[in-house]
C-alpha cells in the first residue's frame, strides 16, 4: 500500500489517539482521589449501603442511630438521609418540616429522638417527585453534607441510596469515611450488588466493617415455625467469600416495620420485644462496639 494512501493515514491516527489516550488515562490516575475534606464538626462518618434496594437500609439505618445515642448517653449521633430520589428518614424518625436557617446560611437538621437529621425531604413536599439529572443530584449531596451546621457529632450515619453510582462515590471520595456497612436479604439478586457495593467502597478504600443479614428468617407469630422466605445464610456465604465479618442478622418481623411506618423505630419504642430480641448478636445495640474501628481515624 503506498505510503501516503488513506488507510496508512487512518491506521497512522488510529494510533495516535490510542497513545494520547493512554497519555492521558495515566495523567488521570497519577492524580489520585479528591483530597477528602472532613465535615465541620462531626469526628466519624459510618455509611450504611446496598447495592440493590428494598432490602431494609434506612430501617437499620435508624435504629443503629439510635442505638448509638441510647447506649452511650454522652454521645451526640447524627442521621443523614442521602437517598435524594426516594427520601424515607423523615417518615421513620417522624419528622416534618422544613429546618431553619443560621445566621452563616447554614441549615438546621431537625431533631427527634436526640438524634440530628437532614434530608431532602425537608426541602420538598411529600408527595413531589424529583425528576433531576445527574449534575443537580450531586449539587443536593454537597449542600446536605456541607451547608448543613451539624453541632458537634460523635458519629453522623449517612443512609446511602441503592446502587454505586455518583452519590456513592462522591460521598466516600470527598469526605474521610470511618467504615461502611453492607446491608443485604439473604436472596441470590440481592447478593450480586451487595459484592458490587462491598467491592466499591474498597477501590476508593473506604473500610468495609462488615454485613448485615437482613430478613434472614421469618417466624409465625403463631406456631413459632421458623421460614427462610428470602433463603438461608447467603450474606454469610458472600461475607466468607469476601472476607468480612457478619454483624448480624435482622429477622423479618412485623413489629420492625410497623414502627418504623408509625415514625417510632423499634429499637426506641420496643427495645426488649421480639423484634428484637430475636436479633442475632443483637446488631442494633452490639454496633457501637465498633467503635474501635473508629478511634485512631
Amino acid at each position: 500500500i503506498p505510503s501516503g494512501s488513506p488507510a496508512v493515514r487512518c491506521c497512522g491516527s488510529s494510533g495516535s489517539r490510542d497513545e494520547a489516550l493512554r497519555d492521558k488515562r495515566a495523567q488521570i490516575l497519577a492524580r489520585g482521589l479528591p483530597k477528602q475534606k472532613p465535615i465541620e464538626g462531626v469526628k466519624q462518618v459510618v455509611v450504611l449501603a446496598s447495592g440493590k434496594g428494598g432490602v431494609g437500609k434506612s430501617t437499620a439505618a435508624v435504629n443503629i442511630a439510635l442505638a448509638l445515642a441510647a447506649n452511650d448517653p454522652t454521645k451526640e449521633v447524627g442521621l443523614l438521609d442521602a437517598d435524594i430520589y426516594g427520601p424515607s428518614i423523615p417518615k421513620m424518625m417522624n419528622l416534618k418540616g422544613n429546618p431553619e436557617l443560621t445566621p452563616k446560611n447554614l441549615m438546621r437538621p431537625l431533631k427527634n429522638y436526640g438524634i440530628a437529621c437532614m434530608s431532602m425531604g425537608f426541602l420538598i413536599e411529600e408527595t413531589a417527585p424529583i425528576v433531576w439529572r445527574g449534575l443537580m443530584v450531586m449539587s443536593a449531596v454537597e449542600k446536605l453534607l456541607r451547608q448543613v451546621d451539624w453541632g458537634q457529632l460523635d458519629y453522623l450515619v449517612i443512609d446511602m441510596p441503592p446502587g454505586t453510582g455518583d452519590v456513592q462515590l462522591s460521598v466516600s471520595q470527598n469526605i474521610p469515611v470511618a467504615g461502611a456497612v453492607i446491608i443485604s436479604t439473604p436472596q441470590d439478586v440481592a447478593l450480586l450488588d451487595a459484592r458490587k457495593g462491598a467491592e466499591m467502597f474498597r477501590k476508593v478504600h473506604v473500610p468495609v466493617l462488615g454485613l448485615i443479614q437482613n430478613m434472614s428468617v421469618f417466624q409465625c407469630p403463631k406456631c413459632k415455625h421458623e421460614t427462610h422466605i428470602f433463603g438461608a445464610d447467603g450474606v454469610r456465604d458472600l461475607a466468607k467469600t469476601l472476607g468480612l465479618d457478619i454483624l448480624g442478622d435482622i429477622p423479618l418481623h412485623v413489629n420492625i416495620r410497623e414502627m418504623c411506618d408509625s415514625g417510632q423505630p423499634v429499637v426506641i419504642s420496643q427495645p426488649q420485644s421480639d423484634a428484637v430480641s430475636l436479633v442475632s448478636a443483637e446488631i442494633f445495640f452490639s454496633f457501637p462496639l465498633f467503635a474501635s474501628h473508629f478511634k485512631d481515624r
